[in-house]
């Protein structure tokens, strides 16, 4: 684990979004056991081979997560929206996420990476 992402995480102020981005955290890692992560454009970007794989960004009220390489993906547009190549999960506090659906999604997308 890049220590950069650690502290990013470690450093937002609301709780709620230190909980979510670390769950995602763990998603990415179960997903694609040797991703490369590191702090670009002051994110947490998640990266196999060189590729992106998935980003995790915050806002004042959010956690937005996204799934590159994602045309081929079969994803709820209730849950999910962008262009076919990129879909952006939006998560305010309250919020849930299936980790299983999630992990399996991402692993499917960063297949071919």
């Amino acid at each position: 684990m890049n220590q950069e992402v650690t502290d990013f995480i470690d450093a937002l102020n609301e709780p709620w979004q230190k909980e979510m981005s670390a769950k995602l955290r763990d998603v990415v890692f179960q997903a694609i056991p040797d991703v490369n992560e590191r702090i670009q454009y002051k994110k947490p970007h998640f990266l196999k081979n060189g590729k992106y794989a998935a980003v995790i960004s915050t806002s004042k009220d959010a956690v937005s997560f996204t799934i590159f390489n994602a045309a081929a993906l079969s994803v709820p547009d209730s849950l999910f929206e962008g262009p076919p190549e990129r879909k952006t999960m939006k998560l305010r506090k309250g919020d849930t996420f299936e980790s299983g659906q999630l992990v399996s999604w991402l692993s499917q997308s960063s297949s071919s990476l």
